[in-house]
C-alpha cells in the first residue's frame, strides 16, 4: 500500500479541487471566519495554504493581528485534517485538542499560514485508528510565513478526530 498521499489520491481518484471548493464553501458558512476573508490558497496533498489579505487582519501597530494569526493556522490545521479524512472516504467531526503558538515577528503584509504533518505523526496510521476505533489523534505545524519565506508564526498542536457515527449518538454532540 501506498503511504504517499499524492498517489493514494491518483489511484483513487480523489478530486481535490471538488474537496477544496467544498473547504472553501465550509470556511465561509462560519460567520465569524467568512469576515476574515480567508481563502484557500493550495493544496498539494501534503500541505494545506491559506491566505488574507492584511487588510482585514491590521493591528495597532500595523501588523497582523495575533488572534487573526492563530485562527488562520487553526483553520488550516483543521483543514488539512478534514481533507485527509474525506480522501479516505470517512466521515468524522474534527476538533483541536490543544495547541501551542510562538510568535516569532511580525508580519506587515498579506497572511499566508501553511498547515502540514508534525514531523512524527503519518497519515496512514492516524486513518487506520479512525477506521479501526472511530477516534484518532495527529500533531500538525502550521506556520504565517513573511514575505521572505522566513516564519513570522508557529503554531503546533493535536487534532482529534471523532466518527460521525459515534458524535450523532452524543446528546451534546
Amino acid at each position: 500500500m501506498n503511504s504517499d498521499p499524492r498517489a493514494l489520491a491518483a489511484e483513487t481518484d480523489y478530486d481535490h479541487s471538488q474537496a477544496l471548493h467544498r473547504l472553501q464553501l465550509h470556511y465561509q458558512s462560519m460567520p465569524p471566519v467568512a469576515a476574515m476573508n480567508v481563502t484557500v490558497a493550495g493544496y498539494d496533498g501534503l500541505r494545506l495554504r491559506l491566505h488574507a489579505p492584511l487588510s482585514t487582519h491590521v493591528n495597532d501597530k500595523g501588523c497582523a493581528f495575533g488572534g487573526s494569526l492563530a485562527s488562520m493556522m487553526t483553520l488550516a490545521s483543521w483543514g488539512l485534517v478534514a481533507l485527509h479524512i474525506e480522501e479516505a472516504l470517512l466521515e468524522a467531526e474534527v476538533f483541536v485538542a490543544d495547541s501551542q503558538i510562538r510568535y516569532v515577528a511580525p508580519l506587515f503584509a498579506d497572511l499566508d499560514v501553511e498547515a502540514e504533518l508534525a514531523a512524527d505523526a503519518v497519515w496512514p496510521s492516524f486513518i487506520a485508528t479512525l477506521r479501526e476505533r472511530g477516534r484518532a489523534r495527529i500533531g500538525l505545524v502550521a506556520r504565517a510565513l513573511l514575505p521572505d519565506g522566513g516564519i513570522a508564526t508557529e503554531f503546533t498542536a493535536r487534532y482529534v478526530a471523532i466518527a460521525k457515527s459515534r458524535t450523532a449518538s452524543r446528546p451534546n454532540g
